[in-house]
This record gives structure tokens, sequence and C-alpha cells, in this order.
């Protein structure tokens, strides 16, 4: 029965992750349920086993993507060795770093699906809606520690200033897709510099 339930986990996860990595580049409405089996080389009649719909495939995924984002998020912001304005700078660094593939077509979920899923299921927009919290909520706990470690000399809201810079990166994210370079990214770290108060 164990081996049974562990081979029904890894053949839902494997539907998962195909499906995040069409789907980052095809976003949701362009990508059918066959597209994703087929790839995953999983029986079209066992897509229903493992979710309910289309619907609860793209929650589970956005749900998935973000417990895997988060964490990586927590080990990038709680890097020893460091201060809390390098982590929040090497943060975004490894955003501009994920975002920059396929001509700036980037990985993430976030930017691809948001706008889209926001209007298509209230079930995926809550998920986006839990996920993108729980990034803004890092960055300023990361920005209160820098003030208390004083790496971070900026007087301003942390919860504030988390969000405008999630804000800033998630259009500048946007503005690379569309122009297809990097350009964008870098005026927002230019000004995430500037709004953390740091030396260019």
């Amino acid at each position: 029965m164990a081996s049974s339930t562990h081979e029904s986990s890894d053949v839902r996860d494997g539907i998962l992750a195909v499906g995040q990595r069409i789907m980052a580049s095809k976003g949701f409405s362009g990508v059918g349920i066959n597209e994703i089996l087929t790839t995953a080389s999983v029986p079209k009649g066992s897509f229903y086993h493992y979710f309910a719909s289309k619907d609860a495939f793209g929650q589970a995924l956005l749900t998935t993507y973000f417990d895997q984002y988060l964490a990586e998020m927590d080990r990038t912001l709680g890097r020893t060795g460091s201060s809390n304005a390098q982590r929040l700078l090497a943060y975004f660094g490894d955003w501009r770093d994920g975002q920059s593939h396929q001509d700036c077509q980037g990985k993430c979920l976030a930017v691809k699906l948001g706008a889209e899923v926001a209007d298509l299921s209230e079930t995926m927009r809550t998920a986006m809606q839990l996920g993108t919290s729980g990034i803004v909520a890092r960055l300023a706990r990361a920005i209160q520690a820098g003030q208390a470690d004083r790496s971070l000399t900026v007087d301003a809201d942390p919860a504030e200033l988390a969000e405008s810079l999630y804000q800033l990166w998630m259009g500048a994210s946007v503005l690379a897709k569309v122009a297809r370079n990097a350009q964008p990214f870098d005026v927002a770290m230019a000004t995430t510099r500037r709004l953390l108060q740091l030396p260019g």
C-alpha cells in the first residue's frame, strides 16, 4: 500500500512538474490537458484520478510552485556570512537571472499567469494571492532585519517598501518579456538600490 501511494504521488508530482514547465512558456489557456499528459507519458484517463478539473490542476500547480519558490527564497534570505542588505540584493539578482532565460520569457509562474488566471478562476486567483503575499511578507521581514542590523539605513515602513519592490520587479519582468532583453531588470536593480538607500 505504501509503495502504491508513493507511486501515485510520484505520478501526480510528474504531471505538475511538466505542467509547470509548459505553462511557464505558453500560459494556462494555451495548454491543453492532452499536451501535458503526452509530455509526462501519463495515460489520458489518469488525469482525473489526480485532479478533479483543469481548474483544480491549476490551483495545485500554483500551490506547489509557490511552496518551492518560498522555500528557495527562505534559503537565499537566510544565508549566513552576509548582511540582510546583501541577501536582499542576492534575491533580486536571482530574480533577474531566473527571468532572463529564453529571451527574457522567464520561468516565473506569477509573472506568466498572474493577469490571466485572476480573470479565469477564483481558486487560482486565491492561490496566486497567497503565494505573492508570502513573497512580500518575506521581503518585509528581510527589510526589517536589515534595519535592525543597520545594513539598511532606509527609514521606511518595511511592509510598504516590500510591496513597492515586489510591484517594481513584477513590472520589470513583464516589460522584459515585451522587450525581450534584460534592460528593465537593470533599471529595477538601480531603483531597488535607491529605494533601499544602498550605493550603486
